[in-house]
C-alpha cells in the first residue's frame, strides 16, 4: 500500500465518522434494529469523499479487473468514483449498475452500463454490508447475465453476517473498513473534541 492509498484511506475515514457515522435508534434495511447507523451516501456523493473511495477501492481491486457492479443505490456513487480514478490511472475499469427489479420499459434490463463480453470477471462493490442479501443479489444477477463474480468488496462491513455468508458461497470478501474500527475511531474523535 502507497502512502498516497493510505492517506486516502485515512482522509477517508475521518469523513465517514464526520458525515456517516450516527449513534441513537434505527431500523436497517435488513429489517433489524441497530443502535447506530452509517449513512455511507453522504460520503460517497462529497466530492472528496467520493474522491478517496475510488482511489482506495480502485487499488483494492485485482489487476485484472476491467469491470465493477453493485446494486443501485448505494453502490452507484461507488461505481462511478472507482471507473473515474481507473481513468485517471490509465486502467480503465468499467461500472456497471444492478437494478433492484427489470426495467419496466425499452429493453427490460436488470443491468446498465457498457456490458462486458459473456464470461467477463465483475467486482462487486457495496457501501455497507449488514446480512449481506443486497451484494448477493447482484452477484445473481450478474451471473446470470453470463458474467464471473468471485469477489465483493465494501466500504463498510457491520460484521453482522455478510462476510459468513459470502464465505459460504464461495466468495472472496474484502472491507475497507469493519464497523469496529468505524466506532473506535468515531470514539476518539469525540474525546479529541471534549
Amino acid at each position: 500500500m502507497n502512502n498516497n492509498q493510505n492517506n486516502s484511506k485515512q482522509l477517508l475515514l475521518d469523513l465517514i465518522c464526520q458525515l456517516a457515522y450516527r449513534e441513537g435508534d434505527f431500523t436497517l434495511s435488513s429489517g433489524q434494529s441497530s443502535s447506530y447507523y452509517v449513512n455511507c451516501k453522504l460520503v460517497t456523493l462529497h466530492p472528496y469523499g467520493a474522491f478517496w473511495t475510488g482511489e482506495t477501492l480502485f487499488k483494492m481491486l485485482p489487476e485484472t479487473a476491467n469491470f465493477v457492479a453493485g446494486l443501485t443505490l448505494g453502490a452507484d456513487p461507488i461505481v462511478t468514483a472507482v471507473s473515474v480514478v481507473s481513468a485517471i490511472e490509465n486502467h480503465p475499469v468499467s461500472g456497471l449498475i444492478v437494478r433492484k427489479k427489470a426495467k419496466g420499459h425499452g429493453t427490460g434490463v436488470w443491468i446498465e452500463g457498457p456490458l462486458p463480453p459473456a464470461g467477463a470477471e465483475v467486482v462487486v462493490l457495496e457501501d455497507v454490508v449488514t446480512t449481506g442479501q443486497s451484494a448477493l443479489f447482484a452477484v445473481e444477477k450478474l451471473r446470470q447475465a453470463g458474467y464471473t463474480v468471485q469477489q465483493i468488496i465494501s466500504l463498510v462491513d457491520r460484521q453482522s453476517g455478510g462476510a459468513e455468508l459470502y464465505a459460504k458461497e464461495g466468495l472472496k470478501f474484502e472491507r475497507v473498513f469493519s464497523i469496529a474500527q468505524i466506532q473506535a475511531h468515531y470514539a476518539a474523535l469525540q474525546v479529541q473534541k471534549g
